[in-house]
């Protein structure tokens, strides 16, 4: 689990087959002091499992599903990644709760100044768009941000400064894809008033909580 505030930044320095997916090799802009073998990061949004661990550099597996619904499907040698390790229950939760389990890919559609903030546009599939709303959280590249608006197929975010200044989102440029995961709320709350969505090859088989019900106890 994560909150979505980055700690720094990484560069991937190889890539190579591992299977039918791939292991990288990325090289750390800080010190990873008490990270092991065996440790969750987060890398631009997605929980990987750390492999191997020398002084700055770490190396992850990334799974042959993970590179089909993230962005490491198109993964270069020199591309820059925002890191975040694991959450410690006895910090503070400053951004939200982040799985790292990615939910589909956006697209930037614009950037621009406006003010101190920089405000970017994003395109992002139906099936991602319902489980957002305005003022609400989601994670781009693993960045915990706000949406200030949002339709069936794009939002906007606002970006900080101190915000640009320490992650990879201001650099990305009109046309790149980024790991888009929606809050987890909206995903459970659907789940247990609709009983959907189900796995493929689930069989449903009903649920007593539904909309009828929750109007009859007073919830709606």
């Amino acid at each position: 689990m994560f909150t979505g505030i980055i700690e720094g930044l990484g560069t991937i320095a190889e890539i190579r087959p591992a299977g039918q997916g791939k292991r990288l090799a990325i090289d750390v802009d800080f010190a990873l002091d008490e990270t092991k073998i065996g440790d969750s990061i987060s890398v631009s949004g997605v929980c990987l499992t750390v492999v191997m661990i020398e002084n700055k550099r770490f190396q992850v597996d990334v799974s042959p599903e993970s590179l089909t619904l993230t962005t490491f499907g198109k993964a270069k040698i020199g591309d820059r990644v925002n890191l975040e390790r694991a959450l410690r229950l006895s910090g503070r939760i400053d951004g939200h709760l982040v799985s790292g389990h990615i939910d589909g890919i956006g697209t930037i559609k614009h950037k621009k100044n406006v003010g101190n903030a920089i405000i970017v546009g994003i395109g992002v599939p139906e099936t991602l768009s319902r489980y957002m709303i305005k003022k609400g959280s989601v994670a781009v590249d693993g960045i915990s941000l706000t949406i200030n608006n949002c339709n069936r197929r794009s939002f906007d975010v606002s970006i900080i400064p101190h915000t640009a200044k320490l992650t990879t989102i201001s650099f990305c440029k009109v046309g790149d894809i980024v790991n888009i995961e929606t809050d987890m709320i909206g995903k459970y709350v659907e789940r247990f008033v609709t009983g959907k969505p189900y796995s493929e090859g689930e069989k449903e088989t009903g649920t007593s909580l539904d909309m009828k019900f929750l109007a009859k106890t007073g919830f709606l």
